[in-house]
């Protein structure tokens, strides 16, 4: 009998879309139809924001599943669409350490559902939602699910090299390999975590599971799965944790490795 994964973690951006997109490719989408037509229990399990995320959802028509959002923080249920987990921190230490360490850096703080408050100016499409430039006393004061730092002015191998080593206190940290960009969540919340805590409650057996991604947040959902696949165009050091490497997100590679399993 063919095996079939039972739970699929999809990443969303450079995974099932372009980066910062909202359009999901016309192959991608039919794929992951005939996955949740096949009784798969699929997740979307993404850096966004849940501003960001629902309108993929929305596009995917995915109902009776949960969303996990802001890095394994925010998790949003498809069907009742409301929050059903949230974990928060306190991004004062490590915006302080931050801003010592990278001069010209801007920084938001996640309000989830509906934005963000930021200290400093973001270019524009940065952010989803709302968008409130605060004092910061305001930002550091405000407990927060997900915090997002870009270095205005540099490339994502400075921000890269500047952050080897670095330990920031009370926060997980993941750098995006597309920007000068970084994002906090609270310690120990990652996609690969939220996922295991979310496969138990569904009782999916781990051997049945999936997932697919591109970017450094990725690393800790790949290993978690049965079968990590990372995206053609990932980074060397994300596709060596993976158990495959597929096409790259032009290619529709997410489509490629569903239709293997479900058919095309």
């Amino acid at each position: 009998m063919t095996w079939r994964p039972r739970l699929i973690a999809l990443d969303i951006d450079g995974t099932i879309t372009p980066v910062g997109r909202e359009d999901v490719a016309p192959a991608v989408r039919a794929a992951i139809g005939r996955a949740v037509d096949h009784g798969a229990h699929v997740v979307l399990s993404t850096g966004r924001s849940l501003v960001g995320t629902r309108p993929i959802v929305d596009d995917l028509g995915l109902r009776g599943t949960t969303a996990i959002c802001s890095n394994g923080a925010v998790w949003w249920d498809t069907t009742t669409r409301e929050v059903i987990r949230k974990v928060e921190f306190d991004p004062g230490p490590s915006v302080e350490r931050l801003r010592a360490l990278l001069p010209d850096a801007v920084f938001a703080v996640e309000l989830t559902g509906v934005g963000n408050l930021a200290f400093g100016r973001f270019p524009d499409g940065d952010l989803w939602g709302e968008v409130r430039e605060v004092p910061y006393e305001e930002l550091v004061a405000t407990p927060t699910s997900r915090l997002v730092m870009r270095w205005v002015g540099r490339t994502p191998e400075e921000l890269a090299l500047r952050m080897l080593d670095i330990e920031l206190p009370g926060v997980t940290a993941s750098c995006d390999h597309n920007e000068p960009w970084l994002t906090l969540t609270p310690p120990g919340v990652t996609k690969g975590a939220a996922l295991e805590v979310l496969r138990s409650e569904l009782g999916v057996p781990e051997q049945d599971t999936l997932a697919i991604g591109d970017g450094s947040n990725d690393v800790a959902m790949l290993r978690w799965a049965a079968h990590g696949v990372a995206m053609g165009q990932a980074p060397v050091a994300v596709q060596e944790v993976a158990d495959a490497v597929t096409g790259t997100v032009l290619d529709d590679g997410a489509a490629i490795v569903l239709d293997r399993y479900f058919g095309a």
